[in-house]
């Protein structure tokens, strides 16, 4: 019922930066959380950001000096300003949308994720 798309992933140099945007789609009610993790090959689904309805953000400490969340909640998108990028950021940078905060779950709770957009940071 929900489909989720990132856009803007690609080739970067390290100390570049890109520009990361997710659209959530079709039959949607309540959304509350939008963000963003990151996967490499071998190593578990992480955290990047997540930004609440109402404007809270929770961040990866590894991270939240060189990225930024942001929103438009009328029309269902989430952004990742990425800057200072580094190798070590190469990754598939997912969108996630929820209609529960990060902190609470229920049984009404739902969670919706898009396929990836790779980010490749190398010279």
């Amino acid at each position: 019922q929900v489909q989720v798309v990132e856009s803007g992933g690609g080739l970067v140099q390290p100390g570049g930066s890109l520009r990361l945007s997710c659209a959530a789609s079709g039959t949607i009610f309540s959304i509350n959380t939008m963000g963003w993790y990151r996967q490499v090959p071998g190593k578990e689904r992480e955290l990047v950001a997540t930004m609440t309805s109402d404007g809270d953000t929770k961040y990866n400490e590894s991270m939240k000096d060189r990225f930024t969340i942001s929103r438009h909640n009328a029309e269902n998108t989430v952004y990742l300003q990425m800057n200072n990028l580094k190798p070590e950021d190469t990754a598939v940078y997912y969108c996630y949308v929820a209609n529960h905060p990060d902190y609470y779950e229920d049984y009404k709770s739902r969670e919706w994720w898009g396929k990836g957009t790779l980010v490749t940071v190398s010279s």
